[in-house]
Protein backbone atom coordinates (compact mmCIF):
# COMPACT_ATOMS: atom_id res chain seq x y z
CA UNK A 1 0.00 0.00 0.00
CA UNK A 2 2.77 2.43 0.90
CA UNK A 3 4.99 3.02 -2.06
CA UNK A 4 4.78 5.51 -4.88
CA UNK A 5 3.02 3.09 -7.18
CA UNK A 6 1.64 5.94 -9.29
CA UNK A 7 5.17 7.09 -10.18
CA UNK A 8 6.36 5.71 -13.50
CA UNK A 9 9.85 4.44 -14.07
CA UNK A 10 12.01 6.64 -16.29
CA UNK A 11 11.71 4.14 -19.15
CA UNK A 12 7.93 4.04 -18.82
CA UNK A 13 7.69 7.81 -18.83
CA UNK A 14 9.88 8.11 -21.92
CA UNK A 15 7.86 5.43 -23.68
CA UNK A 16 4.50 7.01 -22.84
CA UNK A 17 5.53 10.48 -24.01
CA UNK A 18 7.23 9.17 -27.16
CA UNK A 19 4.28 6.98 -28.14
CA UNK A 20 1.84 9.83 -27.61
CA UNK A 21 4.04 12.02 -29.81
CA UNK A 22 4.38 9.54 -32.67
CA UNK A 23 0.70 8.56 -32.59
CA UNK A 24 -0.36 12.21 -32.70
CA UNK A 25 2.16 13.76 -35.05
CA UNK A 26 3.39 10.82 -37.14
CA UNK A 27 7.08 11.46 -36.54
CA UNK A 28 9.77 10.98 -33.90
CA UNK A 29 10.58 13.58 -31.22
CA UNK A 30 14.00 15.18 -30.84
CA UNK A 31 14.10 14.07 -27.22
CA UNK A 32 12.24 13.64 -23.95
CA UNK A 33 12.54 15.88 -20.90
CA UNK A 34 10.96 15.45 -17.47
CA UNK A 35 10.42 17.44 -14.29
CA UNK A 36 8.92 16.36 -10.94
CA UNK A 37 6.05 17.32 -8.73
CA UNK A 38 6.79 18.17 -5.12
CA UNK A 39 5.72 17.93 -1.50
CA UNK A 40 6.32 21.00 0.61
CA UNK A 41 7.39 19.75 4.01
CA UNK A 42 6.86 23.10 5.74
CA UNK A 43 6.72 26.78 4.82
CA UNK A 44 3.30 27.29 3.24
CA UNK A 45 2.24 30.52 1.54
CA UNK A 46 5.64 31.95 2.44
CA UNK A 47 7.27 32.05 -0.99
CA UNK A 48 5.42 35.16 -2.17
CA UNK A 49 6.18 36.80 1.18
CA UNK A 50 9.94 36.38 0.83
CA UNK A 51 10.25 33.76 3.56
CA UNK A 52 11.69 30.23 3.78
CA UNK A 53 10.20 27.03 2.33
CA UNK A 54 11.32 23.41 2.57
CA UNK A 55 10.06 21.25 -0.33
CA UNK A 56 11.24 17.90 -1.67
CA UNK A 57 10.86 16.71 -5.25
CA UNK A 58 8.78 13.57 -5.82
CA UNK A 59 9.50 10.61 -8.11
CA UNK A 60 6.24 11.55 -9.88
CA UNK A 61 7.23 13.45 -13.01
CA UNK A 62 5.79 15.07 -16.11
CA UNK A 63 7.42 13.83 -19.32
CA UNK A 64 7.41 15.86 -22.53
CA UNK A 65 8.51 14.64 -25.97
CA UNK A 66 9.33 17.58 -28.22
CA UNK A 67 10.55 18.35 -31.73
CA UNK A 68 11.18 21.77 -33.27
CA UNK A 69 9.42 23.17 -36.35
CA UNK A 70 10.64 25.77 -38.84
CA UNK A 71 7.28 27.41 -39.56
CA UNK A 72 6.52 29.11 -36.24
CA UNK A 73 3.58 26.79 -35.62
CA UNK A 74 2.86 24.90 -32.42
CA UNK A 75 1.03 21.62 -31.88
CA UNK A 76 0.53 20.21 -28.38
CA UNK A 77 -1.21 17.17 -26.95
CA UNK A 78 -1.47 15.73 -23.43
CA UNK A 79 -2.61 12.48 -21.89
CA UNK A 80 -4.74 14.28 -19.28
CA UNK A 81 -6.88 16.62 -21.43
CA UNK A 82 -9.98 15.31 -23.16
CA UNK A 83 -10.23 18.05 -25.79
CA UNK A 84 -7.57 16.67 -28.15
CA UNK A 85 -4.48 18.34 -29.64
CA UNK A 86 -4.12 22.11 -29.73
CA UNK A 87 -2.74 23.86 -32.81
CA UNK A 88 -1.76 27.48 -33.22
CA UNK A 89 1.17 29.84 -33.56
CA UNK A 90 3.92 30.86 -31.17
CA UNK A 91 2.37 34.32 -30.98
CA UNK A 92 -0.86 32.86 -29.62
CA UNK A 93 0.97 31.51 -26.56
CA UNK A 94 0.68 34.77 -24.66
CA UNK A 95 -1.20 36.32 -21.72
CA UNK A 96 -4.91 36.55 -22.34
CA UNK A 97 -4.85 34.39 -25.46
CA UNK A 98 -4.85 30.81 -24.14
CA UNK A 99 -6.23 29.10 -21.05
CA UNK A 100 -6.43 25.76 -19.24
CA UNK A 101 -3.81 23.14 -19.99
CA UNK A 102 -2.65 25.01 -23.09
CA UNK A 103 -1.61 27.98 -20.92
CA UNK A 104 0.45 25.77 -18.61
CA UNK A 105 2.08 23.80 -21.44
CA UNK A 106 2.60 26.76 -23.75
CA UNK A 107 3.31 29.51 -21.23
CA UNK A 108 7.04 28.73 -20.95
CA UNK A 109 7.45 29.40 -24.69
CA UNK A 110 6.16 32.95 -24.16
CA UNK A 111 8.35 33.52 -21.08
CA UNK A 112 11.49 32.27 -22.81
CA UNK A 113 10.81 34.46 -25.84
CA UNK A 114 10.24 37.48 -23.58
CA UNK A 115 13.68 36.77 -22.09
CA UNK A 116 15.24 36.94 -25.56
CA UNK A 117 15.55 33.22 -26.20
CA UNK A 118 14.66 32.36 -29.80
CA UNK A 119 12.18 29.53 -29.23
CA UNK A 120 11.27 27.80 -32.51
CA UNK A 121 7.87 26.44 -33.42
CA UNK A 122 7.43 23.00 -31.90
CA UNK A 123 5.38 19.86 -31.50
CA UNK A 124 5.00 18.58 -27.93
CA UNK A 125 3.40 15.54 -26.30
CA UNK A 126 2.97 15.71 -22.53
CA UNK A 127 2.46 12.63 -20.36
CA UNK A 128 2.34 12.91 -16.58
CA UNK A 129 1.99 10.77 -13.48
CA UNK A 130 1.89 13.77 -11.12
CA UNK A 131 -1.63 13.69 -9.63
CA UNK A 132 -3.67 16.65 -10.85
CA UNK A 133 -5.50 18.66 -8.18
CA UNK A 134 -3.70 16.94 -5.30
CA UNK A 135 -1.60 19.90 -4.21
CA UNK A 136 1.57 18.20 -5.48
CA UNK A 137 2.41 20.86 -8.08
CA UNK A 138 1.38 19.20 -11.31
CA UNK A 139 1.31 22.62 -12.99
CA UNK A 140 4.93 23.48 -12.19
CA UNK A 141 6.04 20.01 -13.30
CA UNK A 142 4.50 20.69 -16.72
CA UNK A 143 5.97 24.17 -17.01
CA UNK A 144 9.46 23.12 -15.98
CA UNK A 145 9.57 20.07 -18.26
CA UNK A 146 8.43 22.15 -21.24
CA UNK A 147 10.79 24.98 -20.29
CA UNK A 148 13.76 22.64 -20.16
CA UNK A 149 12.85 21.19 -23.55
CA UNK A 150 12.27 24.49 -25.35
CA UNK A 151 15.44 26.10 -24.00
CA UNK A 152 17.37 23.06 -25.20
CA UNK A 153 15.79 23.21 -28.67
CA UNK A 154 16.58 26.93 -28.84
CA UNK A 155 20.26 26.15 -28.31
CA UNK A 156 20.37 27.76 -24.87
CA UNK A 157 19.98 24.87 -22.39
CA UNK A 158 19.17 26.05 -18.88
CA UNK A 159 20.14 23.11 -16.70
CA UNK A 160 23.93 23.15 -16.55
CA UNK A 161 24.37 25.38 -13.49
CA UNK A 162 22.42 26.41 -10.42
CA UNK A 163 22.13 29.89 -11.92
CA UNK A 164 20.62 28.46 -15.12
CA UNK A 165 18.04 26.53 -13.15
CA UNK A 166 17.20 29.51 -10.95
CA UNK A 167 16.62 31.62 -14.07
CA UNK A 168 14.42 29.01 -15.70
CA UNK A 169 12.42 28.57 -12.50
CA UNK A 170 11.78 32.33 -12.44
CA UNK A 171 10.65 32.27 -16.08
CA UNK A 172 8.26 29.41 -15.36
CA UNK A 173 6.80 31.40 -12.45
CA UNK A 174 6.30 34.30 -14.86
CA UNK A 175 4.55 31.97 -17.30
CA UNK A 176 2.19 30.66 -14.62
CA UNK A 177 1.41 34.12 -13.25
CA UNK A 178 0.82 35.87 -16.56
CA UNK A 179 -0.18 33.23 -19.12
CA UNK A 180 -2.04 30.76 -16.89
CA UNK A 181 -3.19 33.65 -14.67
CA UNK A 182 -2.41 31.76 -11.46
CA UNK A 183 -0.74 34.05 -8.87
CA UNK A 184 1.69 31.52 -7.43
CA UNK A 185 5.06 32.20 -5.82
CA UNK A 186 8.35 30.51 -6.70
CA UNK A 187 8.26 27.48 -4.41
CA UNK A 188 6.93 24.90 -6.85
CA UNK A 189 9.20 25.71 -9.77
CA UNK A 190 12.27 25.83 -7.53
CA UNK A 191 11.39 22.41 -6.13
CA UNK A 192 10.98 21.01 -9.64
CA UNK A 193 14.29 22.36 -10.95
CA UNK A 194 16.68 23.02 -8.04
CA UNK A 195 16.32 20.04 -5.68
CA UNK A 196 18.76 17.17 -5.11
CA UNK A 197 17.96 13.51 -4.59
CA UNK A 198 17.87 12.58 -0.91
CA UNK A 199 17.61 16.21 0.19
CA UNK A 200 15.03 18.82 1.03
CA UNK A 201 15.48 22.25 -0.52
CA UNK A 202 15.74 25.13 1.94
CA UNK A 203 14.65 27.97 -0.31
CA UNK A 204 15.24 31.56 0.80
CA UNK A 205 12.59 33.30 -1.28
CA UNK A 206 13.96 36.78 -0.53
CA UNK A 207 17.50 36.09 -1.71
CA UNK A 208 16.46 33.34 -4.16
CA UNK A 209 19.20 31.14 -2.75
CA UNK A 210 18.99 27.45 -1.88
CA UNK A 211 20.59 25.10 0.61
CA UNK A 212 20.30 21.33 0.36
CA UNK A 213 19.31 19.71 3.67
CA UNK A 214 19.70 15.95 4.12
CA UNK A 215 16.27 14.31 4.17
CA UNK A 216 16.99 10.62 4.63
CA UNK A 217 14.12 9.72 6.92
CA UNK A 218 14.46 6.00 6.20
CA UNK A 219 17.85 5.93 7.91
CA UNK A 220 16.10 7.13 11.07
CA UNK A 221 13.22 4.67 10.84
CA UNK A 222 10.87 7.47 9.81
CA UNK A 223 8.64 8.16 6.80
CA UNK A 224 6.65 11.01 5.35
CA UNK A 225 3.19 9.72 4.53
CA UNK A 226 1.21 11.63 1.89
CA UNK A 227 -2.58 11.36 1.71
CA UNK A 228 -4.39 12.91 -1.24
CA UNK A 229 -7.76 13.99 0.17
CA UNK A 230 -9.37 13.81 -3.30
CA UNK A 231 -10.82 17.26 -2.59
CA UNK A 232 -9.54 18.85 -5.76
CA UNK A 233 -8.00 22.30 -5.40
CA UNK A 234 -7.39 25.13 -7.82
CA UNK A 235 -5.08 28.12 -7.42
CA UNK A 236 -6.94 30.11 -10.03
CA UNK A 237 -10.32 30.38 -8.27
CA UNK A 238 -9.59 33.62 -6.41
CA UNK A 239 -8.91 32.22 -2.94
CA UNK A 240 -5.14 32.07 -3.42
CA UNK A 241 -5.06 35.54 -4.93
CA UNK A 242 -7.09 36.90 -2.03
CA UNK A 243 -4.50 35.62 0.45
CA UNK A 244 -1.73 37.31 -1.53
CA UNK A 245 -3.69 40.55 -1.55
CA UNK A 246 -4.10 40.38 2.23
CA UNK A 247 -0.35 39.96 2.64
CA UNK A 248 0.38 42.85 0.28
CA UNK A 249 -2.00 45.02 2.28
CA UNK A 250 -0.35 44.06 5.58
CA UNK A 251 3.10 44.83 4.14
CA UNK A 252 1.91 48.22 2.94
CA UNK A 253 0.54 49.07 6.39
CA UNK A 254 3.85 48.08 7.97
CA UNK A 255 5.88 50.01 5.41
CA UNK A 256 7.87 47.07 4.05
CA UNK A 257 8.23 45.49 0.64
CA UNK A 258 7.73 41.95 1.97
CA UNK A 259 6.60 40.39 5.23
CA UNK A 260 9.95 38.58 5.47
CA UNK A 261 11.42 41.90 6.59
CA UNK A 262 8.99 41.91 9.49
CA UNK A 263 9.82 38.32 10.44
CA UNK A 264 13.54 39.09 10.48
CA UNK A 265 13.08 42.22 12.57
CA UNK A 266 10.59 40.85 15.11
CA UNK A 267 11.30 38.86 18.24
CA UNK A 268 8.62 36.16 18.54
CA UNK A 269 7.93 37.44 22.05
CA UNK A 270 6.88 40.77 20.52
CA UNK A 271 4.50 39.25 17.96
CA UNK A 272 1.36 40.79 19.46
CA UNK A 273 2.73 44.31 19.21
CA UNK A 274 3.14 43.85 15.45
CA UNK A 275 -0.25 42.20 15.00
CA UNK A 276 -1.94 45.04 16.88
CA UNK A 277 -1.00 47.38 14.00
CA UNK A 278 -3.46 45.60 11.72
CA UNK A 279 -6.82 47.42 11.37
CA UNK A 280 -8.79 44.24 10.63
CA UNK A 281 -8.88 40.79 12.22
CA UNK A 282 -8.44 39.03 8.88
CA UNK A 283 -5.18 40.92 8.25
CA UNK A 284 -4.03 40.17 11.79
CA UNK A 285 -4.56 36.46 11.25
CA UNK A 286 -2.92 36.40 7.81
CA UNK A 287 0.11 38.25 9.17
CA UNK A 288 0.35 35.94 12.19
CA UNK A 289 0.50 32.91 9.91
CA UNK A 290 3.23 34.35 7.70
CA UNK A 291 5.47 35.40 10.59
CA UNK A 292 5.06 32.25 12.66
CA UNK A 293 5.39 29.97 9.63
CA UNK A 294 8.64 31.66 8.65
CA UNK A 295 9.97 31.03 12.13
CA UNK A 296 8.68 27.45 12.09
CA UNK A 297 10.67 26.63 8.94
CA UNK A 298 13.86 27.82 10.58
CA UNK A 299 13.10 25.82 13.69
CA UNK A 300 12.18 22.72 11.69
CA UNK A 301 15.48 22.69 9.79
CA UNK A 302 17.42 23.06 13.05
CA UNK A 303 15.70 20.14 14.78
CA UNK A 304 15.76 18.02 11.61
CA UNK A 305 19.54 18.30 11.51
CA UNK A 306 19.71 17.15 15.11
CA UNK A 307 17.29 14.26 14.62
CA UNK A 308 14.69 15.71 17.00
CA UNK A 309 11.72 14.28 15.14
CA UNK A 310 9.22 14.70 17.94
CA UNK A 311 9.86 18.44 17.93
CA UNK A 312 9.77 18.47 14.12
CA UNK A 313 6.37 16.80 14.25
CA UNK A 314 5.06 19.41 16.67
CA UNK A 315 6.09 22.14 14.24
CA UNK A 316 4.25 20.42 11.39
CA UNK A 317 1.08 20.23 13.46
CA UNK A 318 1.43 23.86 14.51
CA UNK A 319 1.75 24.75 10.82
CA UNK A 320 -1.54 23.01 10.09
CA UNK A 321 -3.33 24.79 12.92
CA UNK A 322 -2.08 28.10 11.55
CA UNK A 323 -3.15 27.28 7.99
CA UNK A 324 -6.55 26.10 9.23
CA UNK A 325 -7.33 28.95 11.64
CA UNK A 326 -5.31 31.98 10.55
CA UNK A 327 -4.84 31.47 6.82
CA UNK A 328 -8.02 29.44 6.31
CA UNK A 329 -6.71 27.21 3.53
CA UNK A 330 -7.72 23.84 4.99
CA UNK A 331 -11.04 22.16 4.28
CA UNK A 332 -13.06 19.47 6.04
CA UNK A 333 -11.54 16.65 3.98
CA UNK A 334 -7.98 17.62 4.89
CA UNK A 335 -8.83 18.32 8.53
CA UNK A 336 -10.32 14.83 8.86
CA UNK A 337 -7.09 13.30 7.59
CA UNK A 338 -4.82 15.39 9.79
CA UNK A 339 -6.87 14.67 12.91
CA UNK A 340 -6.93 10.95 12.14
CA UNK A 341 -3.18 10.81 11.52
CA UNK A 342 -2.45 12.51 14.83
CA UNK A 343 -4.92 10.32 16.71
CA UNK A 344 -3.28 7.27 15.13
CA UNK A 345 0.16 8.19 16.44
CA UNK A 346 1.78 10.45 13.82
CA UNK A 347 4.44 12.74 15.24
CA UNK A 348 2.97 15.59 13.25
CA UNK A 349 0.67 16.27 10.30
CA UNK A 350 -0.45 19.18 8.17
CA UNK A 351 -2.03 20.20 4.89
CA UNK A 352 0.58 20.73 2.16
CA UNK A 353 0.53 22.88 -0.95
CA UNK A 354 -1.68 25.84 -1.78
CA UNK A 355 -4.62 24.37 0.15
CA UNK A 356 -8.39 24.55 -0.36
CA UNK A 357 -8.18 20.79 -0.92
CA UNK A 358 -5.25 18.68 -2.05
CA UNK A 359 -3.02 16.56 0.17
CA UNK A 360 -1.80 16.28 3.74
CA UNK A 361 1.50 14.93 5.01
CA UNK A 362 2.20 13.04 8.22
CA UNK A 363 5.58 12.40 9.83
CA UNK A 364 5.41 8.81 11.10
CA UNK A 365 7.61 6.12 12.52
CA UNK A 366 7.90 3.26 10.05
CA UNK A 367 6.51 0.85 12.63
CA UNK A 368 3.36 2.98 12.89
CA UNK A 369 2.76 3.72 9.20
CA UNK A 370 0.29 0.94 8.51
CA UNK A 371 -1.80 1.72 11.59
CA UNK A 372 -1.86 5.46 10.87
CA UNK A 373 -2.81 4.93 7.25
CA UNK A 374 -5.65 2.64 8.32
CA UNK A 375 -6.79 5.24 10.85
CA UNK A 376 -7.08 7.78 8.04
CA UNK A 377 -9.04 5.39 5.86
CA UNK A 378 -11.40 4.57 8.73
CA UNK A 379 -11.88 8.25 9.55
CA UNK A 380 -12.89 9.18 6.01
CA UNK A 381 -15.45 6.38 5.90
CA UNK A 382 -16.92 7.55 9.19
CA UNK A 383 -16.95 11.21 8.08
CA UNK A 384 -18.32 10.44 4.63
CA UNK A 385 -15.37 12.12 2.91
CA UNK A 386 -13.48 10.63 -0.06
CA UNK A 387 -11.09 7.77 0.61
CA UNK A 388 -7.56 9.16 0.26
CA UNK A 389 -4.84 7.91 -2.03
CA UNK A 390 -1.82 7.10 0.13
CA UNK A 391 1.88 7.24 -0.71
CA UNK A 392 5.25 7.50 0.97
CA UNK A 393 7.14 10.62 -0.10
CA UNK A 394 10.73 10.07 -1.19
CA UNK A 395 13.10 12.98 -1.88
CA UNK A 396 13.86 12.65 -5.60
CA UNK A 397 15.97 14.59 -8.09
CA UNK A 398 15.18 17.61 -10.31
CA UNK A 399 14.04 17.97 -13.89
CA UNK A 400 16.40 16.99 -16.69
CA UNK A 401 16.73 15.77 -20.26
CA UNK A 402 16.27 12.03 -20.43
CA UNK A 403 16.82 11.15 -24.12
Amino acid sequence: MFHLDAAWSTDEGITRATELFTQTFGSEPAGVWASPGRVNVIGEHIDYNGGFCLPIALPHRTYVAVASRDDGRVRMVTDFAADGPWQGSLDELAPGRVEGWVAYCGGPAWALREAGIQVPGFDAAVASCVPVGAGLSSSAAIECAVGLALADLAGQPMDATSEDRARLAALCVQAENLVANAPTGGLDQAASLRTQEGHALLLDCAANTVEHVSFDLAAQGMSLLVADSRAAHSLGDGQYGARRAHCDQAAQILGVTSLREVADATDPADLDSVLDRMPEDVLRRRLRHVLTETWRVQGFVAVLREGQFEVAGELLTASHASLRDDYETSVRETDVLVDAALAGGALGARITGGGFGGSIIALVRDADAERIAQAMLDATRQAGTPEPQLHLAIAAGPGQRLS
